[in-house]
């Protein structure tokens, strides 16, 4: 459904994101991000003369590698387009998020290495939604590759990450208790 009509608007600016997720030869896992903005006017811009309508004024991408366990095990950051000369210089701290893992405490993890002045606005909201897309990206396959190895359900198995984080994943929910029914709390 889509959003009801507005009042008379002008259109000025657009922020495009897309996350892909990648299952790799090596066993790893690549999630990515893209993102950009971009204005329907041309500006003047201290740094690099005139930003033309259409030519991204932030073109930023993140590569986060993890492994099986969500465990970040590289990171590459690049800024393409940005209003600051000095806005690429931070991508090399992305490197310090290595060893943090996806899950329950992620945004404070991130927050402590690269929020602030410590890291880019842009790049570090970028991977906030990362762990969501990774889970997206892993969970299906490695659920299916069980299935094919095994036929009965592991009774051993792990805590969803996904518990508690939502409505639809709230412990006492009918989707825990269809999708993960030893760890069901309702009635």
């Amino acid at each position: 459904m889509p959003l009801p009509e507005s009042a008379p608007r002008k259109h000025v600016h657009t922020r495009a994101i897309e996350y892909r997720g990648y299952e790799r030869d090596d066993g790893m896992w690549d999630i990515e991000a893209h993102m950009t903005d971009v204005k329907t006017y041309t500006f003047k811009n201290n740094w690099r003369g005139e930003v033309k309508i259409g030519e991204p004024l932030h073109e930023m991408l993140l590569r986060v590698t993890i492994d099986n366990d969500f465990t970040i095990r590289d990171v590459i950051a690049v800024t393409d387009s940005s209003p600051f000369q000095m806005c690429p210089d931070i991508t090399p701290v992305y490197k310090n998020l290595v060893g943090i893992k996806m899950g329950l405490g992620w945004r404070k993890a991130i927050r402590m290495k690269v929020g602030g002045v410590e890291g880019c606005t842009h790049l570090t909201e970028l991977l906030f939604p990362m762990a969501t897309v990774a889970m997206q990206t892993i969970w299906p396959l490695m659920r299916n590759k069980k299935n094919k190895s095994d036929s009965d359900i592991d009774k051993t198995e792990k805590r969803p990450m996904v518990l508690d984080t939502c409505h639809a994943w709230a412990s006492d929910s009918p989707v825990v208790k269809e999708n993960a029914l030893k760890f069901y709390t309702g009635k």
